[in-house]
């Protein structure tokens, strides 16, 4: 039920913009909960380094006094990987288009974290 309902919010933001490629919810430990990915992305791959590059913002953005982490964002040649907490437990990780309209994105995914921030 639960699950549906997180595939089912995902699958909202996949929609909301054509710039969005794929999106997973993964727990804080690197298991993913839910996902809407193409068949050529591993499920398990995408959760471990989303996991990983949480943490390492985290860490980054406290020894630099940049306030609580509020999302990590990289950009290669290929496109996006952007990830946000959604609540305590899990991160929201979205995969976008290299020419994705980031402003739009980013609207977005806030929504789309809180709402399953309350789900969780």
């Amino acid at each position: 039920m639960r699950s549906e309902m997180l595939v089912s919010i995902l699958s909202e933001l996949n929609g909301a913009s054509a710039d969005i490629e794929a999106t997973g919810v993964v727990s804080t430990d690197g298991l993913m909960i839910a996902a809407v990915l193409p068949a050529t992305l591993d499920e398990d791959r995408v959760g471990a380094m989303s996991a990983a590059m949480l943490s390492l913002g985290d860490r980054t953005a406290q020894e630099l006094a940049r306030g609580e982490l509020e999302q990590v964002l990289i950009k290669g040649k290929a496109g996006y990987v952007l990830m946000t907490y959604a609540g305590k437990e899990a991160v929201l990780t979205v995969l976008a288009k290299p020419n994705a309209k980031l402003g739009l994105i980013f609207l977005d995914v806030k929504r789309a974290a809180s709402n399953i921030a309350q789900l969780l």
